[in-house]
């Protein structure tokens, strides 16, 4: 068995399962993308809660593997070549487990319309969505100018009709199912849970995306993701 004992994160998050992927995050949007994705795949994970109200993600233990302090990131004990993988970003991440799995990231010439979507959220709908929800429902709410939550708002507007016209007559965002759903979804799910974005967005104006969204967050594998870890 890989010993995990030389990364220091693992003196602040003990392995309870040393022979399973170690995810530390927190269920965000970007969080739940990487428990979703082990759910989906079935992968063993050992899912240790990154507190933000302890200011963790600041921690040494937690900056020795992410020195850009944000979740998620896994250490994969049984990496490439079978050496421990440290990895961090989201996107990065879901290349890794799709390809680690076999799973949700098909070949030729498929997988780089399923890339060209997962850019789109995080080039695009994570900054801008993010963006939204600190001028609309977090503290720069308290910021009296109104242009910078406009300017997000529309830019999230703007993004929901991309994907509205990409929806069309299809379920999914690249064909079938797989990452770029696993990334762009759980922001459309945050976004309105955390961020009460629909009026100013026009959700209520939108088919195809709502639609998306029902049907990403009834999956078994999405329900069990959107969990962990447990705060």
């Amino acid at each position: 068995m890989t010993d995990l004992s030389t990364f220091p994160i693992t003196r602040k998050w003990p392995p309870r399962d040393p022979a399973a992927i170690q995810l530390y995050s927190l269920p965000t949007p970007n969080g739940v993308k990487i428990s979703i994705m082990l759910e989906e795949t079935g992968l063993p994970y050992d899912a240790h809660l990154v507190s933000f109200d302890s200011k963790d993600q600041f921690s040494p233990e937690f900056l020795s593997l992410n020195p850009n302090n944000k979740i998620p990131a896994i250490l994969d004990p049984m990496g490439p070549d079978g050496q421990p993988m440290p990895l961090f970003e989201s996107g990065a991440i879901l290349i890794y487990l799709a390809e680690k799995s076999g799973m949700l990231l098909p070949t030729g010439a498929a997988r780089y319309e399923v890339l060209q979507w997962l850019m789109f959220q995080m080039g695009g709908v994570g900054p801008m969505f993010g963006q939204y929800g600190f001028f609309h429902a977090f503290a720069g709410k308290e910021i009296e100018d109104p242009r910078p939550r406009q300017r997000y708002a529309d830019e999230a507007k703007r993004l929901l009709g991309v994907m509205e016209r990409q929806l069309e007559r299809r379920d999914w965002i690249a064909g079938d199912y797989s990452i770029a759903d696993i990334a762009i979804a759980p922001w459309l799910w945050g976004a309105r849970k955390y961020y009460k974005m629909d009026a100013e967005v026009e959700w209520g104006s939108l088919t195809n995306v709502p639609a998306y969204l029902d049907r990403f967050l009834a999956r078994p594998a999405v329900q069990r993701g959107l969990e962990q870890p447990p705060r």
